[in-house]
């Protein structure tokens, strides 16, 4: 099934590499040299899944991130970029991006990590109902006592599997292998980095709290 990829990468010739590469594996693929002309590709068709390079002419690409998830996108977004400090990593992942991908990387690496950031999009329509929150499935969109959470998508799988399992302890090694798959290589800390997040979306009373040395559990706050 072919998905529609939006790919904003300023370097042409490594920009049209990547477009005929995706392309030959089956991905309907649009292109844009520039933050702006991605966003107005992005305004025209919504894509199920952005790759958007850090280091672009004019417009910062942090920024464009984050107009984009404001502006309610929960599909998932990749970053390239050259930059493999994990400070740079934390500034992408607040932005709004789901993974990171270090160039120079081989062609067969980034469409692994698509896959993993695609492998959910066959979800069923379901609404999952949670004290004062509620998560619909279909719409992929978020709510707590009423009140919309502006999720990324991995986000959104994190909190999808918490409550699958509420009031169940769950292992960091269970959350990792279940949002980021058994293959995918992440840092030692991007756990805690998305749980934190998630906790700070969610607001208080707080629903996820940390089992330490095991792992974490979705609860309510008891007094």
């Amino acid at each position: 099934m072919e998905a529609d990829i939006l790919l904003i990468e300023d370097e042409v010739e490594f920009a049209d590499y990547l477009k005929r590469g995706l392309t030959y594996a089956g991905y309907n693929v649009r292109l844009a040299h520039s933050a702006e002309e991605g966003l107005d590709k992005f305004d025209q068709n919504r894509p199920r899944l952005l790759i958007l390079d850090v280091m672009l002419p004019g417009m910062d690409s942090m920024d464009a991130c984050r107009r984009i998830r404001e502006n309610g996108y929960m599909g998932p977004i990749l970053m390239l970029t050259a930059r493999n400090a994990i400070p740079d990593r934390i500034l992408g992942l607040d932005a709004g991006a789901d993974d990171y991908l270090v160039k120079p990387f081989a062609f067969e690496e980034l469409l692994a990590r698509i896959r993993t950031l695609q492998r959910r999009t066959g979800e069923s329509t379901s609404v999952i109902i949670f004290a004062d929150m509620e998560l619909d499935m279909g719409l992929y969109t978020a709510h707590r006592a009423g009140k919309p959470i502006a999720l990324t998508r991995t986000e959104f799988d994190l909190l999808v599997h918490f409550l699958r399992h509420p009031r169940q302890v769950l292992t960091r090694e269970a959350l990792t292998l279940e949002v980021w798959g058994r293959d995918a290589e992440i840092q030692p800390n991007i756990l805690d980095v998305y749980i934190a997040r998630l906790r700070r979306k969610l607001g208080e009373p707080p629903l996820i709290h940390t089992i330490y040395g095991i792992g974490y559990v979705l609860k309510e706050e008891t007094v």
